[in-house]
């Protein structure tokens, strides 16, 4: 049967569900922040205070500024991670000892990039980088990951395909890197391996990123309509396996099959092993 007539509990499939999302999500998401009131008082906050901010101090010293900037960015995990927030916000972004740079990590350089001016003034900027321009496109963007991190569109896994299709569309993911810089666009290529996501991030970056370039051909995700069948799938998967889109879960692949004896514990769920040419075929 069709992943895309698989039905929900509520009597409609997360496909469905998607599709019908996707038809207006700009104004759905703003709606959705205005029925918030947490979310709509810390809106109308960076709103008002982000054309003074110019130092990262201010931003991060800011908890509604600084909480709406970084979930524009899909990086809300940085909020406790304030030392790599700050390097991001303090260092320039252009130089090859940067942190932006050295972590070869796309989402953070984007993130210093939207700041370089700060992090060329070790933390201050000349003049604001909260334009008009950007304090929109940051409030369009949070707007919609305040809607696709609700609870109604992550039950079934739609925020995350909506997050998927958005990203993608915008060009920008170019390589594997790219893809796994971004949490949510790797659970969603995760998924559609036929990985749970849990099990997976057990093992390291290295043994992540040659599964993930052997199994996602990005030349093929170019197109919209192959970008949504993409999206569709993990729903299907989502659907087929919800325990792959569960926080509550029993044990960890490391309690359940060791994670400090240097073997082939974990590697070898996914069909190889962490040495030699037993992880061949995997590869």
């Amino acid at each position: 049967m069709e992943g895309r007539w698989l039905m929900g509990l509520g009597g409609i499939s997360p496909v469905a569900q998607f599709l019908i999302a996707q038809k207006n999500e700009v104004q759905t998401a703003a709606d959705s922040v205005k029925g918030d009131s947490t979310a709509k008082r810390m809106v109308a906050d960076f709103q008002q205070k982000a054309p003074s901010i110019t130092t990262a101090d201010q931003l991060m010293n800011d908890y509604s500024a600084n909480q709406v900037v970084l979930q524009a960015y899909n990086l809300g995990a940085l909020a406790s991670q304030q030392a790599v927030e700050r390097a991001l916000l303090t260092q320039d972004p252009t130089s090859s000892s940067s942190l932006a740079q050295t972590s070869q990590n796309a989402s953070w350089l984007a993130f210093a990039d939207a700041f370089a001016s700060m992090g060329a003034g070790n933390g201050t900027a000349s003049s604001t980088p909260f334009t008009s321009d950007m304090i929109t496109s940051t409030l369009g963007s949070y707007e919609q990951r305040h809607y696709e991190t609700s609870d109604a569109q992550q039950k079934n896994g739609v925020g995350d395909a909506l997050y998927f299709t958005r990203k993608m569309q915008s060009g920008k993911v170019k390589t594997v890197d790219d893809l796994m810089a971004d949490s949510t666009l790797l659970r969603v290529a995760e998924v559609v391996s036929g990985y749970d996501p849990d099990q997976f991030g057990v093992l390291d970056f290295d043994q992540q990123k040659r599964i993930i370039s052997s199994k996602v051909d990005l030349t093929q995700l170019t197109k919209p309509e192959s970008i949504q069948r993409y999206a569709e799938q993990y729903l299907t998967q989502i659907q087929m396996h919800p325990s792959y889109n569960s926080d509550d879960k029993p044990a960890s692949m490391i309690d359940l099959f060791g994670g400090d004896d240097g073997g082939d514990g974990i590697l070898s769920l996914f069909g190889g092993s962490d040495s030699g040419s037993s992880s061949s075929g995997l590869f």
